[in-house]
């Protein structure tokens, strides 16, 4: 495959629909060139993308796009909200998030109007 696929999926922002967006993003990566340990990592992206969507804006729709190639996936979670609130000391949710973000993924970067989580991961085989 080297044309880019996209998929999409909306889901509502609630944690117990984290595991089908984490099987859905590791299918998706499956159709790229990554080994077993980068499809895990797609995983955990997925996943802690999603549950920082949930703490954003619980309950609202969250469209997950998927655009995949032989080289790379890339995932936006974006949010009905316009941006990312100021993050709450009390609450270390936001800063978990980037760290695993940033660590596990390529790049990654939080855009405004809307809000979207924008993830890639490139192939490593």
């Amino acid at each position: 495959m080297t044309k880019t696929c996209p998929i999409a999926l909306t889901v509502c922002a609630d944690p117990r629909f984290a595991r089908l967006v984490r099987m859905s993003a590791s299918n998706v990566g499956l159709l790229s060139s990554m080994s077993v340990e980068r499809v895990e990592d797609i995983r955990m992206a997925a996943e802690e993308a999603f549950i920082y969507a949930c703490a954003v804006q619980p309950s609202a729709p969250v469209a997950i796009s998927f655009e995949v190639d032989d080289e790379h996936l890339t995932m936006a979670f974006t949010l009905e909200a316009s941006t990312f609130p100021e993050p709450d000391e009390g609450d270390p949710t936001a800063a978990y998030a980037d760290l695993i973000l940033a660590s596990v993924c390529d790049s990654f970067e939080k855009q405004e109007g809307p809000a979207a989580l924008i993830l890639t991961l490139k192939a490593d085989v």
